[in-house]
């Protein structure tokens, strides 16, 4: 038997090529491990974190604004990675290759490509709203009132499926073994893959650049009082909050554009693909999985409300479970 598979993945490897040939520096079992401990830390912390945010938001009256909508909305994007599609590639991780199936990685596929783009669209409608909020805060409260801000979110969503479905048209989702996942395949379509890049990353990117560029220079304008007559128009909280929410667009900015990179220079010169490294294009891959973990830990730390109502959920959770506990051994004893 074991040597029949060893046929059968000398066979494979012969029809893949290269690609696959590099695909089996994974199998050594210090790279599989690493990259299992990455995507267990990413899956915990991803489920525990986001639900805290989701909770807390619906929890804490100080933290049911206008602009947490689009906090909720990315920390449900966050958490669909967590509960269906990195499971998948953990499995495939510890078997060296995907078992689940053509539908499974169809589905796998396209719930990272929903969580990757629906977190995009919601970090620039966060921008957005912070940049109303603060530098036409007249304007604000009739732009994002609660109906029109429901409104904005479930655009975000429609035009997430949006730029998500041509990818079963032009059958982008495959699976990569060098990173044990169904992703999108960026070598399907240059022409595709730059516009998947400029659309769904650069120019979002570029959108959110612009609004928090604005704010800080606002900020810098309050700070020094550029204007005798003016009066600071940034309170000490909301200027937090901003911070918070423009330290959550860096650090995406940062997990996601090594891989954003690499898709465009190889769909520039698919020649450059040889010279990129295979650890590179791994650690691109989990880099950006990993920030889907991100977000909720930033809340709690910068984020004193959000701090505020961790701690009183987790003790919480904690009394209840020791009273339950307590209640048992009360009755097994009686």
């Amino acid at each position: 038997q074991r040597s029949t598979c060893t046929l059968t993945r000398t066979s494979t490897r012969v029809r893949r090529g290269k690609v696959r040939e590099r695909a089996d520096l994974h199998s050594f079992p210090w790279v599989a491990t690493v990259l299992a401990g990455v995507l267990i830390t990413t899956i915990v912390v991803d489920v525990i974190g986001n639900l805290l945010v989701i909770v807390s938001v619906f929890r804490n009256r100080k933290l049911r604004k206008a602009g947490n909508a689009f906090v909720v909305s990315l920390a449900f994007a966050d958490l669909v990675v967590a509960i269906y599609p990195y499971p998948l590639v953990l499995t495939a991780i510890f078997h060296n290759g995907w078992i689940a199936g053509y539908i499974h990685c169809q589905i796998s596929g396209f719930l990272m490509g929903l969580s990757v783009i629906g977190s995009i669209f919601n970090i620039t409608g966060i921008a957005i709203n912070r940049y109303c909020y603060i530098c036409h805060n007249l304007k604000y409260d009739k732009v994002f009132s609660s109906s029109n801000t429901m409104c904005y979110v479930m655009l975000v969503w429609t035009l997430t499926i949006l730029a998500i479905v041509p990818n079963w048209f032009v059958e982008s989702l495959q699976y990569d073994p060098r990173v044990y996942s169904c992703t999108f395949a960026q070598s399907v379509s240059s022409l595709y893959t730059i516009t998947v890049v400029v659309v769904h990353f650069i120019l979002p990117m570029s959108i959110v650049t612009y609004c928090y560029l604005r704010i800080w220079i606002l900020v810098i304008q309050v700070r020094r009082r550029v204007k005798p007559d003016s009066r600071p128009k940034i309170k000490p909280h909301d200027l937090r909050n901003f911070l918070t929410m423009f330290v959550v667009f860096v650090l995406f900015a940062v997990c996601w554009a090594p891989l954003n990179l690499i898709g465009l220079v190889v769909a520039l010169d698919s020649r450059l693909s040889r010279a990129i490294p295979e650890w590179l294009f791994t650690a691109s891959y989990f880099m950006a999985y990993f920030n889907s973990c991100l977000n909720a830990v930033i809340y709690g730390v910068l984020n004193h409300n959000f701090r505020k109502e961790y701690k009183r959920i987790v003790l919480i959770i904690f009394k209840f479970h020791y009273r339950s506990f307590v209640s048992d051994v009360l009755h097994c004893n009686t």
